[in-house]
């Protein structure tokens, strides 16, 4: 006797075409950034009485009256730099593995991605050149086809 098949279960999702080998210059830059975001929302905590001492260097680098950030203006900082690095980690995360399932609007979100890596001088630069140039492939345009 055997069970009737489950249709309501997801299923995986069959590979027709394979992977572009050029696939690889989208994912891998998009897991460094992925990392090294994961590692400064880890360390973030610890940067609260860096803030200050950052302050206190570009005031006395500027020449400008010195400015100090209260206990509760550090600890808003780091919330909202927490929110936006989370965030960031997400967006990463999932526009990655939209790439990797070849949907179309992860090419576009890397291509957003690269774009703003561009201006991350030097090492984002590189990546978002790699990006672009990935993300421009007419094999890797080819996968990425899928809504």
């Amino acid at each position: 006797m055997s069970w009737p098949e489950d249709k309501t279960a997801p299923q995986p999702p069959t590979e027709s075409t394979p992977r572009p080998p050029r696939l690889a210059f989208l994912t891998v830059p998009l897991l460094i950034g992925l990392f090294y975001n994961a590692i400064s929302l880890l360390t973030l905590p610890f940067s609260g009485g860096t803030l200050n001492e950052m302050l206190a260097q570009l005031n006395a680098a500027s020449g400008l009256n010195p400015i100090q950030l209260t206990p509760e203006q550090i600890q808003l900082t780091l919330w909202i730099s927490f929110a936006l690095t989370a965030v960031l980690i997400l967006w990463l995360y999932y526009t990655r593995r939209a790439v990797m399932d070849g949907r179309s609007w992860g090419r576009v979100s890397s291509i957003v991605i690269a774009v703003l890596s561009l201006l991350l001088f030097p090492i984002g630069t590189v990546l978002g050149i790699v990006m672009l140039i990935g993300a421009f492939d007419r094999a890797v345009v080819n996968y990425t086809s899928r809504p």
